[in-house]
């Protein structure tokens, strides 16, 4: 006597030798049939593969665009203006290299089937078809009535179940799954080589701001110095004389926000960093000595 199969299940289980020795069999032994890649492999395997979601269609049109943007900014800002010319061809076939390498991964991991298993094979007819033995079970996806294989997960954007689904990422508008994971590996790695790359040239680029006049980056160094040993003296409460002197504290210690009121002035305002206001240093806490 065949057990009964319904569509909606979870699980479907085939044949037993009778109606309760079949569902004691299954409780006990509950094994999973291996399943063959031609019956979970979709039948959009060959075809052009896109899906059509709003918030995964403006993602990749925005990753694009950011590449051609950096596209613009390393070649017209960065390397046609520099005196080396070997350092812009070097430098430019470089970049540009990478960034072909990063949309094309980025165009495979969009329009290749991530591991789709077909819609609607779960039937009664074909599950018999795959003449389980008993205590046998395949499970099968309510969401979209298909066998689902092992490490199989539903995706709520794809509306299908994908193959050793990774996650959905809508930055290429597709799932991650077992054929596409390569292409998403590349993707990511060719970006953080653009970026990788980028940064160095930015450095480059910096340095060769300076490279006729030095002044500005040792007033730069030297105001930022000043400017953080000032700071950290208002908020500790030393005066830089009395931490070379080493001086022992006869002073209440208070906090932070109440010293730098009484440089700045009480309360806090926006005239703090206006340098026509003068602070009311009457208003501030008094200093307490500590006898």
């Amino acid at each position: 006597m065949k057990s009964p199969v319904h569509r909606c299940r979870d699980t479907e289980h085939g044949r037993g030798q009778s109606g309760a020795g079949a569902g004691t069999n299954y409780l006990q032994t509950e094994q999973r049939i291996p399943i063959s890649k031609d019956v979970i492999t979709s039948s959009s395997a060959s075809a052009m593969w896109f899906i059509r979601d709003a918030c995964g269609i403006v993602c990749a049109v925005i990753t694009w665009m950011l590449v051609f943007y950096a596209e613009f900014v390393v070649l017209f800002v960065m390397l046609l203006p520099s005196k080396s010319l070997t350092y812009s061809i070097v430098n430019g076939a470089l970049f540009n290299a990478l960034a072909f390498l990063a949309l094309a991964s980025h165009l495979r991991a969009m329009c290749t089937d991530p591991g789709a298993v077909p819609k609607g094979n779960a039937t009664k007819e074909y599950i018999e078809s795959l003449q389980l033995k008993p205590g046998q079970v395949v499970y099968k996806c309510p969401k979209c009535c298909s066998i689902k294989p092992d490490r199989a997960h539903h995706c709520s954007v794809c509306k299908r179940c994908i193959r050793k689904m990774d996650h959905h990422c809508p930055w290429v508008n597709n799932c991650v799954g077992e054929n596409n994971q390569k292409y998403f590996v590349l993707f990511t790695m060719y970006i953080a080589l653009i970026s990788l790359h980028s940064l160095v040239m930015v450095v480059f680029h910096f340095l060769n701001c300076f490279e006729d006049d030095w002044t500005s980056l040792l007033f730069l160094i030297f105001t930022s110095v000043m400017f953080g040993t000032q700071v950290h003296s208002i908020c500790t409460d030393e005066t830089g004389i009395e931490q070379l002197k080493k001086e022992e504290r006869r002073w209440a210690k208070k906090t932070k926000w109440m010293n730098m009121r009484a440089v700045f002035g009480h309360p806090f305002s926006f005239l703090w960093f206006s340098p026509f206001s003068t602070p009311e240093h009457g208003k501030a806490e008094t200093y307490q000595y500590v006898v």
